[in-house]
């Protein structure tokens, strides 16, 4: 079961790290759409939104504080999906399925942070378990 924990944490959280990088290194049209929907500093946010989303997507994958990542990135997909696919604004009906895919990732997140934070098993992690679990 192991291998399953660890392959469906990354599955989980490779899109955390993907939009973490873009968010730093192709980010125009991130900081444009922030601006769009009237986000104060869109370059620093689109800056400080990457690099969270890339540090806690990281943390989930390879288990070191999974609480924290997974409870971090819970907060931003709520806050992101309210404040950046805000559907029930005149003007953005196309936000809809991006709200909900955010709540529904927000709602995994939470599962995970509860899982951890109530001593439950999360699979292998950065230390010597995660190490040898190919030499298994």
């Amino acid at each position: 079961m192991d291998i399953l924990m660890l392959i469906g944490r990354i599955v989980f959280a490779y899109i955390f790290v993907e939009a973490g990088v873009n968010h730093l290194t192709r980010n125009k049209p991130y900081i444009d759409y922030a601006a769009a929907q009237k986000v104060p500093s869109p370059r620093a946010f689109t800056y400080l939104s990457g690099l969270v989303l890339l540090l806690c997507g990281l943390s989930i994958i390879l288990g070191v504080y999974v609480d924290v990542g997974a409870l971090v990135i819970a907060v931003l997909l709520l806050v992101m999906g309210v404040k950046m696919h805000n559907y029930w604004t005149p003007g953005n009906p196309t936000d809809k399925g991006p709200f909900w895919k955010n709540v529904s990732m927000a709602g995994a997140a939470l599962f995970m942070f509860a899982t951890v934070a109530n001593g439950g098993d999360f699979g292998p992690v950065l230390n010597d378990d995660l190490l040898q679990l190919w030499s298994k």
